[in-house]
């Protein structure tokens, strides 16, 4: 392949397997992966594009060993433009996690592995022969054994009054761990890989009526947690554009690119609003791009 250095704060259209090859080898500091799952929803409903509705179609015929075969050669191009110290989350659910999970392993290897973050939505629909399904999985793998990460904590919430905070020989409380706020009492705690983060429903004020959008929440964890600022971040099934708004925001680089018009179409209008608001602020926001790569 000839690989080519591609412009970042762009929004690439086409075809991620292509657009992944053009990428100069370790060139990437996160990769986030939001990639249909295998659930066969007639997405293309929706989106209506000719090369999307090709795409879908030979994504889901042979079974989920088709889904594999065609994540495989994607997910081998994100390992080999991760730099060494780089990160990747796959976003994935109960259709194909047990088969992601198994070509991650072989791909970026079982020793890279980190996590599988479970996150919990609490919203969607109810059933009443089995346990209501409410999470959706993200495997954390490394690309080597030194990796960027910093520790983040959040408030658990205690249903009692806690002890006051230790105290240092000085008078000063060691750390202040425990709180109460508006909503009651708290423990500051490490994170944990159980994540409790509202889904985006048609109310939300981040809503942007596109179908599989993710909150806002979930990739500013991620992003805080795995990239520094002036770090490169990349989606390549960018979907409604959360990804890059999060990373432009928090004052990282960013690639995204994704097969869909209407997936173009809404990160654009998203991008903008995010330029606004940084303008707005009086903070410094920069010019982005919308390429075209093959006849799409």
């Amino acid at each position: 392949t000839n690989n080519i250095l591609m412009e970042i704060n762009s929004i690439y259209e086409g075809d991620n397997l292509e657009i992944l090859s053009k990428f100069p080898s370790e060139s990437v500091d996160l990769i986030y992966l939001d990639p249909p799952f295998f659930s066969n929803q007639q997405y293309e409903k929706i989106w209506g594009d000719k090369a999307e509705i090709m795409s879908f179609k030979d994504r889901w015929k042979g079974g989920v060993e088709h889904y594999t075969s065609w994540m495989e050669p994607r997910l081998r191009e994100c390992h080999r433009i991760l730099k060494k110290t780089g990160s990747i989350f796959l976003h994935c659910d109960w259709h194909a996690n047990a088969h992601l999970r198994i070509l991650m392993d072989k791909i970026f290897g079982e020793n890279n592995f980190r996590n599988e973050i479970i996150w919990h939505y609490f919203m969607g629909g109810k059933s009443t022969n089995f346990f209501a399904i409410k999470h959706d999985t993200i495997l954390f793998y490394t690309k080597s054994n030194k990796w960027t990460f910093n520790p983040m904590k959040h408030k658990r919430r205690l249903d009692f009054k806690p002890s006051l905070p230790a105290i240092s020989s000085s008078g000063k409380a060691i750390e202040d761990t425990t709180g109460k706020d508006e909503f009651g009492y708290y423990s500051v705690v490490t994170m944990d890989d159980v994540w409790d983060i509202k889904g985006v429903f048609n109310m939300s004020g981040e809503y942007m009526g596109y179908p599989t959008q993710k909150p806002l929440a979930l990739l500013d964890r991620i992003v805080k947690a795995s990239s520094n600022e002036g770090d490169i971040v990349a989606d390549f099934f960018a979907g409604s554009g959360t990804t890059l708004a999060v990373a432009e925001s928090l004052g990282r680089k960013w690639i995204g690119s994704d097969l869909g018009k209407f997936s173009i179409h809404t990160t654009r209008k998203r991008m903008i609003g995010v330029q606004r608001e940084l303008k707005k602020a009086g903070k410094d926001y920069r010019a982005f791009e919308i390429l075209n790569l093959g006849k799409y």
